[in-house]
């Protein structure tokens, strides 16, 4: 399969996510960055590009000229990465399915539900890939505990317990740092900003493991630093389409954690749990049986599981490569398309459209029960 033209759309010089989305795309070698609109500030966003080896007449100045230019070339964009602030999401990724140009974008993928149904729409009209980047679905043992809930390991699920909470966002007087401040204000971060920025990867990663989706939500939002407009601390309970009970917490205010996603899923017959800032290593539970500790990389394990795991067993294994997982997947999507051939089924677990409206419907219900006193509400 040929290298795919890739750009990046955000994720500049000192941004937080630019360079995993960058080391991920080249771990194997199945993308070549030819363009970037990398910066608001447009010379900032074209001295970064040449560092990059970025031709300058394809360091653009905005998204809009890079559109433009990249939709009447030969050699034009396979994949166009979108790592903007959530406002802006939709209006890019948006235009560039409309100009035939697969697209994996930030979450969450849109600022209003309606503005995701329309994406999953025109993503399957255009017959093109538009994928979410729940990226921490590429971790090899998070790939396994799908499996294992798949092919009935724990029996029926009766209860997933999810949390993303840190503590990065406890410090009132940071509140006017502008990395931080977008993320409380309504105008950019939309209806939610801990649980739409956070909570959304745990709910995602509770539906992506468990094979359900979301049904209800309960919901209490609260402020806990004075003049935030948005909720920096919330707790949702949640139920599921086939019954699973879930419990959610999420925070930015958790002062002493660090990343703090992890899930346990409790079945019938046994049950799982693994954290992210301990990726190497999954416990198991069999029912009346000894705890046991799956390692990535070990023998026995899912061809899933095997087929995201990148270096050797008792190394380290990070973020960067649960986010190659993820190109890898929509590098082997895209290419089978473009050969008229059917792709491995083992890389059509990446996170599409559907999930990112899945998971929106979520936050707007969770925001609407928060709103009313707690109260039940269905999606």
């Amino acid at each position: 399969m040929k290298k795919l033209n890739w750009g990046l759309i955000g994720g500049g010089e000192g941004s937080q996510i630019g360079p995993t989305h960058r080391l991920g795309a080249a771990v194997d070698g199945k993308y070549t960055l030819v363009a970037g609109a990398l910066d608001a500030d447009p010379e900032n966003g074209k001295r970064f590009a040449a560092t990059l080896g970025i031709a300058p007449d394809r360091a653009y100045a905005d998204w809009q000229a890079m559109l433009a230019a990249e939709s009447g070339r030969a050699d034009r964009l396979d994949l166009v990465t979108v790592a903007t602030p959530n406002a802006t999401h939709f209006e890019i990724t948006k235009a560039f399915l409309q100009a035939g140009i697969d697209v994996l974008c930030e979450k969450p993928m849109t600022m209003t539900v309606a503005e995701s149904q329309q994406i999953v729409r025109l993503a399957a009209e255009k017959n093109r890939v538009c994928a979410v980047n729940y990226g921490y679905s590429g971790y090899p043992l998070v790939r396994h505990m799908r499996t294992m809930v798949a092919r009935g390991d724990l029996g029926r699920i009766r209860v997933v317990k999810a949390e993303f909470a840190h503590g990065f966002h406890a410090d009132a007087s940071d509140a006017d740092n502008p990395r931080l401040r977008w993320r409380y204000d309504p105008e950019q971060a939309g209806v939610s900003a801990v649980m739409a920025d956070c909570g959304i990867h745990a709910l995602h990663m509770a539906c992506f493991v468990t094979g359900q989706q979301v049904a209800s939500v309960a919901a209490d939002f609260a402020s806990c630093v004075d003049g935030r407009a948005l909720e920096d601390d919330a707790m949702i309970s949640f139920r599921m389409s086939e019954g699973c009970v879930g419990r959610l917490w999420t925070s930015a205010v958790a002062v002493g954690r660090m990343h703090g996603l992890t899930i346990q899923v409790f079945g019938e017959t046994g049950g799982l749990r693994w954290a992210q800032e301990w990726p190497n290593q999954l416990f198991w539970t069999p029912l009346n049986g000894p705890t046991q500790t799956l390692e990535r990389g070990s023998a026995g394990l899912s061809p899933e599981a095997d087929r995201a795991s990148r270096v050797t067993i008792g190394h380290a294994e990070g973020m960067p490569l649960a986010f190659a997982n993820i190109y890898r997947d929509l590098a082997e999507v895209i290419g089978a398309r473009q050969e008229s051939r059917a792709a491995d089924p083992l890389a059509l677990h990446y996170p599409t459209a559907q999930d990112g409206l899945n998971s929106l419907a979520a936050v707007y219900a969770a925001v609407k029960s928060a709103q009313n006193g707690s109260a039940w509400t269905p999606l």
